[in-house]
């Protein structure tokens, strides 16, 4: 392995350097979801945060967009809070609409 002229010590300084900015991002992180979650615990009912968990197992991504779609929703007071499963479902369901791109295949005939 080639070290460009570092000292051992500065290879170490570095290396804590980056440990230390890595573990500041997972505090970071952490500390946004437990926020996340706790808004979330307000604006929905059990079973519609027991789907959005189901969600996020299997597409992350979109139980993230899902989340800020109701915080969002929310914050307009275009909701109603709680939010229930059914009503979860309706905006899930919106989600996927915008978010599916439709395909067409057209043939041109000579």
């Amino acid at each position: 392995m080639e070290d460009y002229g570092y000292s051992d010590e500065e290879l170490e300084a570095i290396r804590q350097r980056k440990m230390m900015e890595l573990k500041k991002r997972m505090e970071e992180e952490q500390a946004r979801r437990a926020q996340i979650d706790a808004v979330m615990r307000k604006l929905l009912t059990p079973e519609a945060r027991e789907r959005l968990n189901n969600i996020r197992l299997v597409k992350p991504e979109l139980a993230e967009a899902l989340e800020q779609q109701i915080i969002a929703l929310a914050q307009t007071g275009r909701i109603p809070i709680p939010v229930t499963d059914e009503f979860l479902k309706k905006i899930l369901s919106e989600l996927y609409e915008h978010s599916r791109r439709e395909t067409r295949i057209t043939f041109k005939r000579k």
